[in-house]
C-alpha cells in the first residue's frame, strides 16, 4: 500500500521548495518597485486602448512603445499587448482625451485603419478599492472555512483541527500562486489585474472543496476503524479518495490547458493562474492537509522544538 502519511514530510519539504523562489521573486520585486508584483492600471491607474485594425500584420512591441515615447512615454509606462495578428490591446499611464487622439493619429499612420474596440482610463484609488476589498473577501473566507469545517467535524475529537489544516493547505496554494505571479512578473512582465484576483479566489475554493471531501473520508473511517492507529487511517483515506481527486482535477486541467493552448491572448494570463492555483491545489488536499492532521495528532511540532531546545541546552552546559 502506498504510504503517503510516512512520507509527509518529503512533500512537505517538496512544497517549500515550490513556494520559496515565489516568495524570493516577490522580495525582489518589492525592492525593485515598491511592491511584490508588476500590478496593472486597475490597480496603479492608466489607460488601456484596445484596437482592431483592418489590415492583418505582425506588431512589434518596441516598435509600437517608441511610437508612444513621441508623447513623453518611457519603455515602462507602456504595455503592449497583441491579441491575434489584427488586435493591439495598449496599457499606458493615465492621459487625456486629446493625447489618445494623436496617439491614434501616430498608430494609424504608421499601422494603417482601426477600429477602437475600447479605451478606459481607471484611477489608482479605484485599484486600492480593488485590492482593499479583494484582501477583506478573502480574510472572509477563511474565517468561514474555519467554522464551517470545525462545525461540520464536530463529532470528532479535535474538529479545530481539521478547519486548521485546510486554511494552512489553502494558504499554501494562495502562496504558489502570488509567488508564480511575481516570478512571470519578473520574466516576461505579466501583470496582475483584477481577473488575477477572480481567479485566486476560484482556486480558494477548489483547495478548500478537494480537502474536505479527503477530511469526510478520515471521518467516515474513524468510526469504522476503531483501534487502528491515526495515522493509518488517514493513509487509508487518502487513498480510497486518491481516484477521485485525481479524476475530478485532471479533467479540470485538460480543459484549461486547452484554454491556454488554443484561446485568446487577452484570457491566458487568467486561465494559466487557474491552471497553476488547481494544480497546487491537487497536490496541497492531498499531500499537505492530512498529513498536516498526523503531524498535530502526534505532537511532532513540539517535540521538534523540544529536541531542538535540549540539544542547545546541552551545547551551552
Amino acid at each position: 500500500m502506498l504510504d503517503i502519511v510516512g512520507k509527509r514530510y518529503w512533500y512537505f519539504a517538496l512544497s517549500l521548495l515550490v513556494i520559496v523562489p515565489g516568495l524570493i521573486a516577490m522580495g525582489v520585486h518589492w525592492a525593485q518597485k515598491g511592491e511584490p508584483f508588476s500590478l496593472s492600471i486597475e490597480f496603479t491607474g492608466g489607460t488601456v486602448l484596445e484596437l482592431k485594425f483592418d489590415k492583418p500584420q505582425t506588431f512589434r512591441s518596441d516598435e509600437v512603445a517608441g511610437i508612444l515615447s513621441q508623447f513623453g512615454m518611457s519603455p515602462t509606462d507602456v504595455s503592449v499587448q497583441p491579441s491575434g495578428n489584427d488586435t493591439l490591446v495598449i496599457r499606458t499611464k493615465e492621459i487625456d482625451n486629446a493625447t489618445k487622439v494623436q496617439i491614434e493619429d501616430a498608430l494609424r499612420a504608421r499601422y494603417g485603419n482601426f477600429t477602437e474596440q475600447s479605451a478606459e482610463s481607471v484611477g489608482p484609488a479605484i485599484g486600492a478599492e480593488v485590492t482593499q476589498r479583494a484582501s477583506i473577501a478573502v480574510a472572509i473566507a477563511a474565517l468561514g472555512i474555519l467554522l464551517y469545517i470545525t462545525w461540520a467535524f464536530r463529532h470528532v475529537p479535535q474538529p479545530f483541527r481539521y478547519g486548521v489544516a485546510a486554511i494552512i493547505a489553502m494558504v499554501h496554494d494562495v502562496l504558489v500562486v502570488l509567488g508564480s505571479a511575481s516570478i512571470f512578473g519578473l520574466l516576461f512582465g505579466w501583470e496582475v489585474d483584477s481577473l488575477f484576483l477572480t481567479a485566486l479566489l476560484t482556486v480558494i475554493g477548489f483547495s478548500v472543496h478537494d480537502t474536505i471531501v479527503v477530511f469526510d473520508r478520515i471521518r467516515e473511517n474513524m468510526a469504522r476503524m476503531r483501534g487502528v492507529r491515526f495515522e493509518d487511517v488517514v493513509n487509508h483515506s487518502i487513498l480510497q479518495t486518491l481516484d477521485r481527486s485525481i479524476n475530478t482535477q485532471l479533467t479540470v486541467l485538460f480543459t484549461l490547458a486547452a484554454l491556454i493552448l488554443f484561446g485568446g491572448v487577452t484570457v491566458r494570463h487568467f486561465v494559466l493562474t487557474l491552471f497553476i492555483g488547481i494544480l497546487s491545489g491537487s497536490y496541497s488536499s492531498i499531500f499537505n492537509a492530512s498529513p498536516i492532521l498526523v503531524v498535530w495528532e502526534n505532537h511532532e511540532v513540539g517535540k521538534f522544538f523540544g529536541r531542538l531546545f535540549g540539544r542547545r541546552s546541552e551545547a551551552t552546559v
